[in-house]
């Protein structure tokens, strides 16, 4: 960092001291500093929303008070890293990049620290990768070297059971206290051990699995693993320690996954996120069967917007809630997906790539042909309720992969992208007039602002309330 950045980091950092003191009386004068020195043009609509959600003691504000509730040792270092170093001072550093490469460059890089995994999960191809593959401690530092120097700050572990890796992960939180480590886990491999090394080093984010309740958790990950699942979240929340939900939702579950009492449950245990990911029918031996209907996908789509409005617990479903990113984020554009033999993958989903880690850097993997066609070619389609190249756009995924050469990674058994729409070119033709419906909804609260997605001024807006944040947290006495 140069010295200018450091005293920024510095300023910020204070900021957030100053807040944590005292959050419910502090927060509230935050948001007046934004008023009074930002113009009103930046983030209108998200700034009326957090005010409206202050003076009201909303669902949201709960939210942000249990996030202050966390544990002392924690939440004070997870900000700093989380709002400061991944988002405030990485976003102009990341825009940078894109401008001088001329390529996507990740707010978060997703990667596999090992294939091995304790469970055999219905429906996910980890679970017939077997053992063997890892990508080893200087692997993984390696790609958080690179991915710092282009500004991205938030590592996501997936797998395989990342826990199984505990110690080397672990060392890694160490050694990059400015970065935030989230890690999709099956939750049977934390105990009291674990809660400790997690308050010291304070940058480390469980997102645990489960898929509704006990029958269909048991259902799809084993019996008796929700128990399990129940006895971690208990240890997480009885130390104050952050963690959300992975919910991969089904034609199974959805609806048991779609309810008040799920939502309950996971707020009573602690959550502060829920994370919903659709069924996905990738790999040669998965089939389509457990894809939902659009019915169900309706419902959950509105259900996640009804919950939002009512419950402290942020959830994010990253099929239907495209039109808040400007459609898929894949690529690189937001992330990317690094498997454990060291394949670059545009996806977690996508398992086709031109690039390998081992072999090339990573901005050349960001450059390599199978990216640049993601680059080239978002948003997929101008309704962001259809925002995937391989769920409802069935056509493009075989096209880039045939014209950029990209290979299968597909660890057991290759699936050629015209194996993979067999499977999904239903789904995406049952869906299409349903999403169009809802796209074009004139009730619908969002439909004025659809179609409106400028990712440029965000990153301007960003740029600009960090600058005001700074500002404030360079008064010897924030000017509160």
């Amino acid at each position: 960092m140069t010295l200018t950045q450091t005293a920024e980091r510095a300023a910020l950092y204070k900021l957030i001291d100053y807040v944590n003191e005292d959050p419910e009386a502090r927060i509230p004068k935050i948001m007046d500093a934004i008023d009074r020195y930002t113009p009103k043009g930046v983030f209108p609509t998200q700034r009326e929303a957090f005010r409206r959600a202050i003076d009201s003691r909303s669902n949201w504000y709960e939210l942000i008070l249990r996030a202050f509730h966390l544990n002392p040792e924690v939440r004070a270092r997870l900000l700093k890293a989380l709002i400061v170093d991944a988002n405030i001072l990485a976003w102009p550093v990341q825009e940078r990049a894109r401008d001088a490469y001329g390529c996507n460059i990740p707010w978060a890089i997703l990667l596999d620290p090992t294939s091995a995994c304790n469970l055999r999960c219905t429906g996910c191809w980890a679970a017939e990768y077997g053992h063997a593959l890892n990508l080893s401690y200087e692997d993984i530092c390696s790609i958080v070297d690179q991915g710092r120097a282009l500004g991205c700050h938030v590592y996501i572990y997936t797998g395989g059971e990342p826990l199984v890796r505990k110690a080397d992960l672990v060392r890694i939180c160490e050694r990059y206290p400015d970065c935030v480590f989230l890690c999709f886990t099956n939750a049977t491999l934390i105990d009291e051990g674990f809660c400790q090394e997690m308050i010291r080093v304070a940058n480390f984010v469980p997102a645990i699995s489960a898929e509704g309740n006990e029958h269909t958790t048991d259902a799809r990950r084993g019996t008796g693993t929700y128990a399990k699942i129940e006895r971690a979240m208990d240890l997480l929340r009885e130390h104050g320690l952050p963690f959300g939900i992975s919910c991969c939702w089904t034609r199974a579950n959805a609806d048991a996954v779609a309810t008040e009492e799920n939502m309950d449950w996971m707020i009573e245990k602690g959550a502060l996120f829920c994370w919903y990911f659709h069924f996905m029918p990738v790999g040669r031996s998965s089939t389509p069967d457990l894809m939902p209907t659009p019915e169900q996908r309706e419902r959950m789509y509105r259900f996640v917007r009804e919950m939002r409005g009512v419950k402290p617990i942020f959830t994010l479903d990253f099929q239907n809630d495209g039109e808040y990113v400007g459609g898929c984020i894949a690529g690189g554009r937001r992330y990317l997906h690094i498997n454990a033999a060291g394949d670059v993958e545009p996806c977690v989903f996508i398992h086709y790539s031109n690039a390998n880690i081992h072999d090339v850097s990573l901005l050349d993997a960001l450059r390599s042909p199978l990216f640049m066609k993601y680059y080239e070619a978002q948003p997929f389609n101008t309704n962001h309720l259809r925002p995937c190249p391989m769920l409802e756009n069935p056509d493009d995924l075989p096209r880039m992969v045939a014209e950029t050469g990209a290979r299968s990674t597909d660890l057991v058994e290759q699936e050629t992208p015209e194996q993979l729409r067999e499977k999904t070119a239903p789904a995406a033709a049952a869906w299409a007039p349903v999403a169009e419906r809802l796209w074009s909804d004139p009730e619908d609260p969002e439909h004025a602002k659809r179609g409106d997605w400028h990712e440029g001024q965000a990153v301007t807006d960003v740029t600009r309330l960090a600058r005001v944040g700074r500002d404030l947290a360079t008064e010897p006495e924030p000017r509160l």
